[in-house]
C-alpha cells in the first residue's frame, strides 16, 4: 500500500493513492504530492497518484483502511551524548563568529507494542485548524504529523510564506515576549526569507506575532510576495529550503555539509524539517515537516529539533525539545 495525505488548515484534504508515477514538474491539471528528504536528493519529487481522492473526517476512514486497534508505543529515553556534543560544537562555532545559526535534530525511539501508526490519521485530521496536516505511507514505513510551519502557497503570482522560530510553553507570554534569545533567533528568519524573496519579487513583510498551537507558544511574522507565474515551484522550494528555522545561517554549502553531518550523527530521520507538499489546479502548497514520527515496521521515531544561537543554554535547549515531543504526543494522543 502506498498513499499520501494532505490538510489545508482551512480543513480541505486529500489522499492520493498509488502507485505512483514520478515527476520533476507537478502535473498542471492534476493533483500532485510533493515528498522528498531533508537534502532534496529526489530528482523527481512530485508524486502523481493513480487515484486521487478529496476527503472528511467521515469518509477518511474508507479511503485510508485505517487500523482501528489503539496504538501503544514503549518509548527508550533519549540519549544526551551526541545531542551534547553537536550543540557544544555549533554553540563554539557561534561564539567565534564563524556562524550564526544551526538546528540540530534529537530522536526519540520506541516500538509499536499494538496498533499501527496509520490509526493516526483520523488524529491529525482533526487536529487544530492552524496546522497543514500530512503523511505518506509507502509499504511498511511511512511518517505523519501536523505541522504549524508554511515553506509557502503559490496562486498565479501571489505568494505567502511565514517565519516561524521561537518557542515556549503556553502560560508565560509576557516573559516570551521579552525574550532577547527567542526573538533573535525568529528575526534570524525572518530576514533570511525576506532577503531570499526579494530576489524575485516585491515582497511585504507582516508584525511579529504569538501563534498558540498544540500546547507551545512561537514567534511567526507573515510574509507575502508578488512574482512572475513563470517563477518555477522547484526553484521556489531550494530559493527557501532550508530556512534558518530548521537549518543554518549562513547557509552556505560548508555548513549544510556541517549540517548533514550532525542529522546523519544523531539519525534524524529524511523526513523531518524537509519541505512536503501539494498542487493541484495552479495551487501549490508547500510546507515544513515537523511535528510527526516516523516508522518503520514496529519501530518509531519521534524527531525534535532546536535552533543552537549565541545565547543558547542546554539545559533550555533540552528542555525546549522535551516541549516539542510532548506536543506531537498530546496531538497523536499517545
Amino acid at each position: 500500500m502506498e498513499f499520501a495525505f494532505f490538510r489545508l488548515p482551512d480543513g480541505r484534504a486529500w489522499i492520493g493513492k498509488g502507485p505512483f508515477v514520478s515527476l520533476d514538474q507537478p502535473d498542471a491539471s492534476e493533483g500532485c504530492f510533493y515528498v522528498n528528504n531533508f537534502d532534496l536528493s529526489d530528482p523527481k519529487p512530485w508524486k502523481k497518484p493513480a487515484s486521487l481522492y478529496e476527503v472528511t473526517a467521515d469518509s477518511l476512514k474508507t479511503v485510508a483502511c485505517q487500523d482501528d486497534s489503539a496504538l501503544k508505543i514503549q518509548w527508550d529515553k533519549p540519549a544526551t551524548e551526541w545531542f551534547k556534543m553537536a550543540f557544544r560544537r555549533i554553540r563554539r562555532e557561534v561564539l567565534a563568529g564563524r556562524l550564526e545559526k544551526m538546528v540540530p535534530v534529537l530522536v526519540e525511539n520506541g516500538r509499536c507494542l499494538t496498533g499501527h501508526p496509520l490509526g493516526l490519521l483520523s488524529r491529525i485530521m482533526n487536529a487544530p485548524s492552524n496546522l497543514w496536516c500530512y503523511a505518506h505511507v509507502a509499504g511498511d514505513r511511512g511518517f505523519l504529523g501536523a505541522s504549524p510551519e508554511l515553506l509557502f502557497s503559490k496562486q498565479g503570482g501571489h505568494l505567502e510564506t511565514m517565519a516561524l522560530a521561537g518557542t515556549a510553553k503556553p502560560g508565560n507570554q509576557q516573559d516570551f515576549l521579552s525574550d532577547v534569545k527567542e526573538i533573535g533567533e525568529h528575526e534570524y528568519v525572518v530576514s533570511f526569507i525576506e532577503q531570499h524573496l526579494s530576489q524575485i519579487g516585491n515582497v511585504t513583510r507582516g508584525t511579529r506575532e504569538v501563534l498558540e498551537t498544540a500546547g507551545l507558544v512561537h514567534f511567526k511574522t507573515k510574509l507575502s510576495a508578488e512574482v512572475s507565474e513563470r517563477v518555477n515551484v522547484n526553484d521556489l522550494i531550494r530559493i527557501l529550503h532550508p530556512t534558518p528555522a530548521v537549518g543554518c545561517l549562513p547557509r552556505t554549502e560548508e555548513w549544510l555539509n556541517r549540517l548533514k553531518e550532525y542529522r546523519a550523527q544523531l539519525k534524524a530521520p529524511g523526513f523531518f524539517g524537509a519541505p512536503f507538499g501539494f498542487s493541484l489546479r495552479g495551487e501549490h502548497h508547500l510546507i515544513v515537516a515537523i511535528r510527526g514520527i516516523s516508522w518503520q515496521e514496529g519501530e518509531v521515531t519521534l524527531p525534535s529539533g532546536c535552533g543552537i544561537v549565541g545565547g543558547s543554554a542546554f539545559d533550555h535547549e533540552w528542555r525546549e525539545l522535551r516541549l516539542k515531543r510532548e506536543a506531537v504526543l498530546r496531538l497523536l494522543g499517545l
